[in-house]
């Protein structure tokens, strides 16, 4: 009952919100307020330290907004998750701020703070496999009296054939 309620609003949202932080912290990026300047200075060494923040900054807030109002979406989140996948150069350029004591399983709070980027990813995927490549909607609409999705259908009718 819950399930069939939430279930028209979950990718929406996940979407929407994950384009709200793109726009944060993008925002903050442009504004000089990041808390991840640092990080992003000694992960990206090359180029003007404040001209290489505020270029990521408007790559992320242009990002964000194409997640909040669909536009190009599947693309938009194709570019998301390569972004994100991006952040874990931090682990090759910077390990000294990702690991405490050179530990792999020691991760410093801007280990913690890049590996949670993981999490953002499996996001993407999971928009990127709910969003129509014909009509690059989110999700793909299913019928009101239809509880799961196609795949999910046929995948149970090959299992259980109606008798």
């Amino acid at each position: 009952m819950i399930a069939g309620s939430l279930r028209p609003v979950t990718l929406p949202a996940l979407r929407l919100l994950l384009g709200v932080l793109f726009v944060w912290f993008g925002g903050l990026k442009i504004i000089g307020r990041s808390p991840v300047a640092g990080l992003i200075a000694q992960t990206l060494p090359f180029g003007h330290n404040h001209l290489v923040l505020v270029l990521l900054g408007m790559a992320e807030l242009g990002l964000g907004a194409l997640l909040i109002s669909g536009a190009f979406l599947r693309l938009a989140l194709l570019a998301v998750g390569l972004h994100l996948a991006g952040t874990f150069s931090t682990f090759a350029m910077a390990p000294a701020l990702m690991f405490s004591d050179s530990n792999p399983l020691l991760l410093t709070a801007d280990g913690e703070f890049v590996a949670k980027n993981s999490v953002l990813i499996a996001a993407a995927l999971v928009l990127i496999t709910h969003t129509s490549p014909r009509t690059a909607k989110s999700p793909v609409p299913m019928p009101e009296n239809q509880t799961e999705a196609p795949e999910t259908l046929a995948l149970l009718k090959r299992v259980a054939p109606e008798e």
